[in-house]
């Protein structure tokens, strides 16, 4: 018999974990829908000349292609091992593969655009909250299966939408007490400065997907891997005058005006990221030139959101400005941005950093012991009494000692135990415990909501 096992990179999550997700997504939605952003949700599956060409040479390597149904069909044998031999090559065979998994929201929001786009109302804001897959190699803080939390605006040039994200970012991050997060930002358009000085703008993917991993790698494995993208050493001399930028953040802006601040696109980038730096107020931004985000569709600002130094973790969030991901989708002309939150890692830094509010580990609040048959009768009205007026609640499913029920509570992390017994009927009244510091309160049955109610009212929020 096969020992139970999950693929590598994905997870099951128990209650605790929920909830403790839940808590991040109701943070982030929240902070969403005060901004005007609506939902939005797409299929699991795309089809996969939707997603191939728009992540650049390393993302299309990631993503998940799911087999056409029916390749076992005799008639079909042929045909797929002649598309899965193309497909070991890395060449799409439409033979063996149509679809495949999302692996970010923002291109399947981008075709959701291109389809609906006569009924969207514009500047358009939405916001989502997926799943994605990516074929990742499975480590800490990278998932083969993880949960996206995008908002884009679509339809709008305006700088201001950038200001919005930033503050989106560090609304979220302070409601999760993560006080010492790092907001970076940075412009593709300086980036095509850049480029523009070291070969052209054909080389703009080689140079922004060698200068990605630099935290990686380290500058000079950024530059053996630049020379072997064949870049000359003059060209590399130039990048990595680039990449040792310092100084705080109007020192580098200084800099970075003598080095490509000639060229249009240099102007332009740099306007951009020295007003997201002026205007984003009390939000802390840090202009790192270094940030390249190696993805084919970013074309102005861009954003990198990290966790607090003290947390060995990367990125926890990212976006920037595409000014015609639509045009993917014969749609040109519709410009946007966006941010997305990566759950999974903020969890990872919640949890190692105890973060998380104790109320986010509660499910039911109070349990009902089991006193016997006819009691637990009586007290199961009682029960649904407190149920429909919104407090959660349990019975112990048979009657067994109490110190049975109370380790089961305890487990649970059920803070309060009610206990009727014939006496309680008789009397009206029950007995309340706190199972945390073992008071025990006398209430009659009618006070009993109020109880509670008055409890969850002085909730810390």
């Amino acid at each position: 018999m096969a020992k139970p096992s999950i693929p590598q990179g994905t997870r099951d999550f128990s209650a605790d974990v929920v909830r403790k997700r839940n808590y991040i997504f109701s943070t982030i939605r929240s902070a969403f829908e005060l901004y005007g952003f609506e939902p939005l949700e797409t299929p699991a599956m795309e089809n996969l000349d939707t997603l191939m060409g728009k992540y650049g040479e390393e993302g299309d390597k990631l993503i998940f292609k799911i087999l056409n149904n029916g390749i076992s069909n005799p008639k079909n044998i042929d045909k797929a091992k002649s598309g899965f031999e193309k497909a070991l090559t890395g060449k799409s065979s439409s033979e063996l593969t149509e679809r495949a998994l999302k692996y970010d929201l923002t291109i399947p929001f981008a075709r959701y655009v291109a389809m609906n786009h006569g009924r969207l109302t514009f500047p358009f804001r939405r916001y989502q909250v997926q799943p994605v897959w990516r074929a990742d190699r499975p480590q800490k803080g990278r998932y083969r299966e993880f949960t996206q939390c995008d908002a884009d605006i679509v339809g709008s040039t305006s700088l201001l939408n950038e200001v919005e994200l930033a503050n989106i970012y560090h609304l979220v991050f302070n409601k999760l007490g993560l006080w010492d997060y790092e907001l970076k930002i940075n412009s593709r358009k300086i980036l095509t400065a850049l480029t523009e000085l070291c070969g052209g703008t054909a080389k703009m993917m080689d140079i922004t997907i060698a200068i990605d991993k630099l935290d990686k790698i380290g500058l000079a494995g950024v530059k053996e891997e630049l020379l072997l993208r064949e870049l000359t050493e003059k060209q590399v001399g130039i990048i990595e005058k680039y990449l040792t930028v310092a100084g705080s953040n109007e020192e580098k802006l200084a800099q970075i005006k003598k080095l490509v601040g000639n060229s249009k696109a240099g102007k332009e980038g740099i306007r951009e990221v020295e007003y997201l730096f002026q205007q984003t107020g009390n939000v802390k931004v840090e202009i790192d030139f270094t940030l390249a985000r190696g993805l084919n569709y970013y074309t102005g600002t861009i954003f990198e959101a990290k966790a607090p130094p003290e947390v060995q973790m990367g990125s926890i969030g990212g976006g920037g400005r595409y000014d015609d991901l639509t045009g993917l989708f014969d749609l040109p002309g519709i410009t946007g941005v966006g941010i997305s939150f990566g759950v999974d890692r903020i969890y990872d830094v919640l949890e190692e950093l105890k973060l998380f509010p104790d109320e986010v580990h509660s499910g039911t609040r109070a349990i009902f012991f089991n006193m016997g048959e006819a009691e637990s009768r009586f007290a199961f009205s009682i029960m649904q009494q407190l149920r429909e007026k919104g407090i959660s609640c349990e019975m112990y499913h048979e009657f067994v000692k109490i110190t049975k029920q109370f380790s089961y509570a305890q487990k649970k992390r059920i803070e309060y135990a009610i206990i009727i017994g014939s006496k309680e009927i008789e009397q009206n009244y029950c007995l309340v415990k706190h199972l945390g510091t073992g008071q025990q309160e006398v209430i009659v049955f009618e006070r009993l909501f109020d109880y509670f109610n008055n409890l969850k009212n002085k909730s810390p929020q």
